[in-house]
């Protein structure tokens, strides 16, 4: 099985620690946040992984070469010249990504005690091109999704933007889930990249696309997760990998 790891942020909110560091190496109970993740989709069963790099990138390369790249296969997107943001990040690695398999894309700074490949497996079953895990979190931005656990909508409930263009929000026809930033895509998405290019958000080419595309949820009242994005949410981490 295949995965990506987003692992190119600036790691603006963990200054100073990412003054000299790039956020994916930044310790949580002692381990670099990037090993957390590795170390979760080894332990479900992937064996190729794509990681892309930015923000010294040099550091996660030679971090990966210290550690003999865990014992697994692993490739660098490199978008050191250009952060491509996640849409982008997706599409340039979509080159390692070439056949029928879909992948896992996880975000490097979170942390959670779902089940990796239960998951890959739901995408399988679901026959959809993309497969959000999204859950009952509390938050202010929320995705929309129909009886069918389809996609059709984003909101962000202080500010009652929605999206995509012309999305009217209707409590009593959609239910809302926060995501987290973990997902599965099928190369059957690819065609919709088309018109596509440079940096972009996937979330924004998600729903740009769910009208057409087969976008859907695998929705949970029960995840646990933490999002590691600020210094103070360290050592909550830290307690957080203990409960799980």
């Amino acid at each position: 099985m295949k995965a990506m790891i987003f692992a190119a942020g600036l790691g603006t909110r963990l200054k100073p620690l990412t003054d000299h560091l790039p956020k994916a190496l930044v310790l949580v109970a002692g381990k670099p946040m990037l090993e957390h993740v590795i170390l979760k989709l080894k332990a479900a069963g992937f064996t190729e992984i794509v990681i892309n790099i930015h923000h010294f990138g040099e550091q996660i390369i030679g971090f990966l070469q210290a550690n003999q790249h865990f014992g697994l296969t692993i490739h660098i997107s490199d978008e050191r010249e250009q952060l491509l943001d996640t849409g982008g990040g997706i599409q340039k690695a979509s080159t390692f990504f070439q056949g029928n398999e879909p992948f896992l894309v996880h975000n490097v700074d979170i942390l959670s005690d779902t089940d990796l490949k239960t998951l890959y497996d739901y995408h399988v079953q679901s026959g959809n091109d993309a497969t959000l895990l999204a859950s009952q979190r509390k938050t202010s931005r929320y995705l929309l999704f129909d009886d069918t656990d389809r996609l059709c909508g984003w909101i962000n409930k202080d500010t009652r933007q929605t999206k995509p263009e012309g999305f009217v929000y209707d409590p009593e026809r959609y239910r809302a889930y926060a995501f987290s930033g973990i997902h599965v895509i099928s190369p059957t998405l690819f065609p919709y990249f088309q018109g596509w290019s440079g940096k972009f958000s996937i979330m924004d080419f998600y729903l740009q696309n769910c009208q057409e595309a087969r976008i859907g949820g695998c929705l949970t009242d029960t995840l646990q997760l933490i999002d590691i994005g600020k210094p103070e949410t360290l050592t909550q981490a830290e307690e957080f990998l203990k409960r799980i």
